[in-house]
């Protein structure tokens, strides 16, 4: 008896000991690709340089607050993940935040946040990971439907105000605009519509069982995802009004607002690896809002301190989580 279960002892210690690696090798790489990069941020070093000279209460009220509002963001996030997995398998909300910060610490170092996927599906029991990819691929669309289109309005204010294109092409552009927006949401709210087109892909139709889980979100269901990425990005948007005031006091409000919903659009429209695109974010924030400030230096200061905060913070903490993955299955049912 105690020669049989010897076999199987071995490959159960292998597979431990290959996890402990991979797990190792997850927190090596992304402190690696972290100190890399805010090794001589110069947009960092800028914003310390500028709240210098502001009062202490100020920026340490603020700065409170952005971070507040980081925790607030990745815990709508966890509940929005948790309520997409629950037609597959129940989770607690402490679960659904473990998985979370996972992902983001994973995130980091993987093209297109790709990583993230990872970092919560190994949370899930074997048997339900695919289907768990699919649910977390509905919170990305429902995310995508409102940064494309408050960033489709931004683009026809901007074009308004700062173009001269004339009246008809305005028009023109505003009817693209609300087409575009109309496309989105109705895609959205129909996605089980992607269930049946996936599934008609002669490729495609062994993995059919995998797809039908779009088809279990109706839209009740996904009203309720709409609105926690309609939450998650007023708090992304409101981190940002708080810096760029904290640094620019004068700089009017509603312009700011819709300077900040192009700047998503934009950013979630290229292809990226998190920890460099503060130089697209910076660069694309510094471009537009230099039709409302010639301050370049403080407007990429406060986007590369959203960016530390919303994502290295983050990665950093879901780093103590990276060992709770479970590669193998061996402690879910």
């Amino acid at each position: 008896m105690l020669q049989a279960l010897k076999p199987a002892e071995l490959n159960a210690r292998n597979k431990r000991i290959f996890s402990l690696i991979i797990k190792i090798s997850i927190l090596v790489l992304a402190f690696w690709f972290i100190v890399n990069k805010l090794t001589n941020n110069n947009d960092l070093n800028d914003f310390q340089k500028l709240i210098q000279n502001l009062s202490p209460e100020s920026v340490y009220g603020t700065l409170s607050i952005v971070f507040l509002f980081m925790l607030l963001n990745w815990f709508l996030e966890a509940l929005k993940w948790k309520f997409l997995v629950r037609p597959i398998q129940r989770i607690s909300t402490w679960k659904a935040v473990q998985s979370v910060f996972c992902g983001l610490t994973i995130a980091v170092f993987t093209p297109n946040r790709i990583g993230e996927y990872g970092g919560r599906v190994f949370f899930l029991a074997p048997r339900k990971r695919v289907f768990g990819i699919a649910a977390m691929a509905v919170g990305a669309i429902g995310q995508m439907v409102i940064t494309n289109i408050l960033g489709a309005l931004a683009i026809v204010w901007f074009v308004w105000k700062f173009m001269e294109i004339g009246f008809w092409l305005n028009q023109a552009l505003f009817f693209i605009a609300v087409l575009f927006s109309l496309f989105f949401i109705i895609f959205f709210f129909n996605i089980h519509w992607l269930y049946r087109l996936l599934s008609s892909i002669r490729f495609l139709k062994k993995f059919r069982k995998f797809f039908r889980i779009f088809s279990r979100y109706r839209k009740k269901a996904l009203l309720k995802v709409f609105l926690f990425s309609l939450a998650r990005f007023a708090v992304f948007t409101a981190q940002y009004c708080l810096l760029i005031t904290l640094l620019l006091p004068g700089l009017p409000l509603f312009p700011m607002v819709m300077m900040i919903f192009i700047l998503f659009f934009i950013q979630s429209a290229l292809p990226s690896l998190d920890l460099l695109d503060i130089g697209v974010r910076s660069m694309t924030a510094a471009y537009f809002f230099s039709y409302l400030t010639d301050q370049e230096i403080a407007i990429m200061a406060s986007t590369a301190c959203v960016w530390f905060v919303n994502l290295i913070i983050p990665a950093v903490l879901g780093s103590v989580f990276v060992f709770k993955l479970n590669f193998f299955g061996t402690d879910n049912r």
